[in-house]
């Protein structure tokens, strides 16, 4: 490995090398643990939570397009009682930071898990806004700056001194009004990109492969786009960026770090090849060491626009 220095910080929390693992995307890190160890990672952005357990959308939930995947799993998840009780301590076994990522019908909800992981120890929380708020009659919270902030608000009143990450929906007008609600209700870190809606359809029964009919489409075809918000959302806000969407080599994710992330995550690209994150921090550390940078934080917001 390249004499780099590979740590990065993030809102306050020292990674060992910058990258993570996406949510939805690792599980709770049981069967990836099978290949190696888990303390090699960054962090690990764990499955979505919801206050109580969900069983998800119907199948089929997964479809393949050119260059990614779409998704409708709808949060599947045991619920957050059951992931402090029987994940939490799995995780807390290795040497690598924990960042728990949440998902809630109304903005208390979202202040109830934060309180519980708060006093259950974890390192970071994300607060994925992508969902549909009920009491706002299904509209999702990342589609207005109101209710941004408002979640963003609930989550940091209730969320300890633990560092509070919003995770920002693309399928918007301007991603940056949305950054810089959450930053100004006290988002901590802003993660981003989630997935970006999509659509397939059988030609020959003229049905949608989705049983949801949508989904979210991530992997290769989403990094343009995820490079170009991230570089906005840099501009426009102050706050770490945990930059995501389409990383599956090294030079992907520098991009994404060049463009203002901080560290990055890998998400779709564990499906092909387990190993993805650990060839995505090789990857990293040997351009920094072909660019002769004594380390890795320094490619961070180096774009040179024209």
């Amino acid at each position: 490995m390249p004499d780099v220095n590979m740590q990065v910080s993030l809102a306050g929390v020292t990674l060992k090398n910058p990258v993570v693992v996406a949510s939805g995307t690792f599980g709770f890190g049981r069967e990836y643990s099978q290949f190696y160890d888990l303390s090699e990672l960054g962090g690990i952005c764990a499955k979505g939570l919801t206050l109580y357990p969900r069983e998800g959308n119907p199948a089929p939930r997964i479809a393949e397009t050119p260059m990614g995947i779409l998704n409708s799993v709808g949060l599947q998840n045991p619920g957050i009682d059951a992931f402090i009780a029987e994940e939490l301590p799995f995780l807390r076994q290795f040497d690598t930071k924990v960042i728990a990522n949440i998902s809630g019908n109304t903005p208390e909800e979202y202040g109830v898990m934060c309180e519980k992981l708060a006093v259950a120890g974890v390192d970071m929380i994300e607060v994925n806004i992508s969902c549909p708020n009920v009491k706002a009659g299904g509209l999702a919270y990342g589609t207005r700056p109101e209710l941004a902030a408002e979640v963003t608000e609930e989550a940091k009143k209730h969320a300890g001194g633990v560092p509070v990450m919003v995770k920002l929906s693309p399928n918007v007008t301007d991603i940056t009004e949305i950054a810089k609600a959450a930053e100004g209700a006290g988002a901590d870190a802003l993660s981003l990109i989630n997935t970006i809606r999509g659509m397939r359809i059988d030609v020959s029964t003229r049905r949608p492969i989705l049983k949801m009919n949508t989904g979210g489409l991530s992997g290769p075809a989403v990094l343009p786009v995820a490079v170009r918000m991230v570089w906005e959302v840099s501009q426009a806000a102050g706050v770490p960026i945990l930059g995501m969407g389409g990383v599956a080599r090294g030079e992907d994710a520098a991009q994404l770090m060049l463009a203002g992330a901080s560290a990055v995550a890998v998400g779709t690209a564990l499906f092909a090849d387990p190993f993805a994150p650990l060839k995505v921090r090789d990857g990293l550390a040997d351009i920094a060491a072909k660019q002769k940078l004594g380390a890795i934080a320094e490619l961070t917001g180096g774009v040179k626009p024209w």
